[in-house]
């Protein structure tokens, strides 16, 4: 077979096809080296896209552990070394060494090379233009999403746009991150362009990138780079597409009701895979397995990772409906017929959002839990937020309360813009809680110092402004000579 080499990582891919989006099992192979031939082949190709998000190094661990570095929580787990890399980023004492920071180098990298193989290969073919605009709509979000997470976390990357050959320049530098955020919005423009609404897709394509998953992932990288004036308008945009809130707050995180009508985007997982749980190529997910109290048969496996902090809990106002769903603490309701005991965590907490009744899975590789990137509610919040931010703060108030109503809480009003300010914030860290969203909140506000001056008041006096950034894997850069490091590593 003939392959091709990406830039760092030296990997050949296989894509795999499927019969539907959410029941991976292979039918057939893809090699890279060849061109697709068919609208089979192209959804084989757009589908194997998206599976690096699914894998550990992103959404099915280290994603949902940024919020233990964020102070949420703390890794728990089984105490003394074990999640030694998470605790090290989460103390930050983060070396060039750390696994955690070498996975979420490495992770976006398999999926920025698919989608550049469809960016090439896919424009030229003859099939059906309605699949062609879907499927390249499809990568160049993808494309986009990826590198978003690369962008954040390292800053300045290298910008590869072209699958590489054995012929051409395997050692590319860092791009500076404003060109790479350039690239990220003409992405991302462009799927907006292409992509269908959600509500076009039929019951084997849900979960697929929409014109609302790219129109709110702009918006979050326009709430990233302060053009609050974009973000108001694609949030306005995005609720002219039917999206809306959840009954219930709960309903987001049940295994049985993926992709709802507040979903935006969401990680596709599922019973029965056929992989093993450690493969990259595992379709189950890992949250209910990691998050459950450990010792405590609530759920299959129970490893008690990611234990809420007693300063996370104080932040819930006395009424507020989504502590009883978010997180389980003594005397909170049963959950699937049993009692929680704070004894099975060191905090006295664990996450119960991402939970999966034993009567859904009882086996620890096998949960359907779907986990979220982008929510409806997060997109009214961005609108409070950008509102504010313009100084139209009585018109964020509507956004803001639409959320906090539906957790049972009453409105806020008159508020000064600073306090507004601050009132959002605090809504987005128990709304998003757990979801790997605050951690990008905290380093994205004021230029990082929000960041800081709130680890510090947490005890994490260890954060310093180098920590704002992960440090380049040295294992990387041995490969790569070309990759300069991070400022104070």
């Amino acid at each position: 077979m003939n392959r091709i080499i990406y830039t760092i990582l030296f990997i050949a891919v296989l894509f795999i096809s499927c019969e539907s989006f959410l029941e991976k099992a292979p039918l057939d192979t893809i090699n890279t080296a060849n061109y697709p031939q068919n609208e089979e082949d192209v959804i084989a190709m757009v589908n194997g896209a998206y599976q690096p998000l699914q894998w550990p190094k992103l959404y099915n661990m280290r994603m949902w552990t940024s919020d233990i570095m964020a102070g949420n929580s703390i890794v728990g787990a089984g105490g003394g070394s074990d999640g030694q890399e998470t605790q090290d980023m989460a103390n930050f004492v983060t070396a060039t060494d750390n696994q955690g920071v070498l996975d979420l180098w490495r992770g976006p990298w398999p999926g920025i090379l698919r989608c550049n193989l469809i960016l090439q290969q896919v424009p030229e073919l003859d099939i059906n233009e309605d699949i062609k605009n879907r499927s390249l709509g499809e990568a160049y979000f993808l494309r986009a999403h990826y590198y978003f997470i690369l962008v954040r976390y390292f800053g300045d990357v290298p910008l590869v746009l072209e699958p590489q050959e054995p012929g051409d320049d395997l050692r590319p530098s860092r791009t500076s991150k404003s060109i790479v955020y350039e690239q990220i919005i003409k992405d991302l423009e462009k799927a907006i362009e292409l992509l269908p609404l959600k509500s076009s897709y039929g019951n084997n394509d849900k979960g697929r990138a929409s014109k609302g998953s790219a129109s709110g992932i702009l918006a979050k990288v326009y709430l990233t780079l302060e053009n609050w004036g974009k973000v108001v308008e694609l949030c306005q945009d995005i609720s002219s597409m039917g999206y809306d809130l959840n009954a219930n707050y709960s309903d987001n995180f049940n295994p049985v009701n993926g992709n709802s009508i507040e979903s935006l985007f969401e990680i596709q997982y599922a019973k029965d895979g056929g992989y093993g749980f450690w493969d990259n190529e595992n379709q189950a997910s890992w949250t209910s397995t990691f998050m459950g109290p450990r010792g405590s048969g609530m759920v299959a496996g129970g490893w008690g990772w990611n234990q809420p902090t007693q300063e996370f809990m104080d932040t819930y106002e006395a009424e507020d409906l989504r502590k009883d769903v978010t997180v389980l603490y003594d005397g909170c309701p049963e959950f699937d017929g049993s009692a929680y005991q704070s004894s099975y965590s060191f905090t006295g907490y664990n996450v119960r959002k991402f939970l999966v009744p034993l009567s859904i899975t009882a086996s620890y590789d096998n949960s359907p839990m779907n986990f979220p990137v982008l929510r409806y509610s997060d997109v009214l919040l961005m609108e409070a937020e950008a509102l504010n931010e313009l100084g139209r703060t009585s018109e964020a108030e509507a956004p803001l309360n639409r959320v906090r109503n539906r957790a049972g809480l009453g409105d806020i009003t008159g508020l000064s813009q600073a306090d507004f300010k601050k009132a959002v914030l605090n809504e987005r860290r128990i709304e998003l809680a757990f979801e790997g969203q605050r951690w990008f909140d905290l380093i994205r506000i004021d230029s990082g110092q929000y960041a800081l001056d709130f680890l510090h008041s947490i005890g994490k006096s260890n954060a310093a402004s180098k920590h704002l950034l992960f440090p380049v894997p040295q294992k990387e850069r041995d490969v790569n000579p070309n990759l300069s490091q991070n400022v104070g590593y």
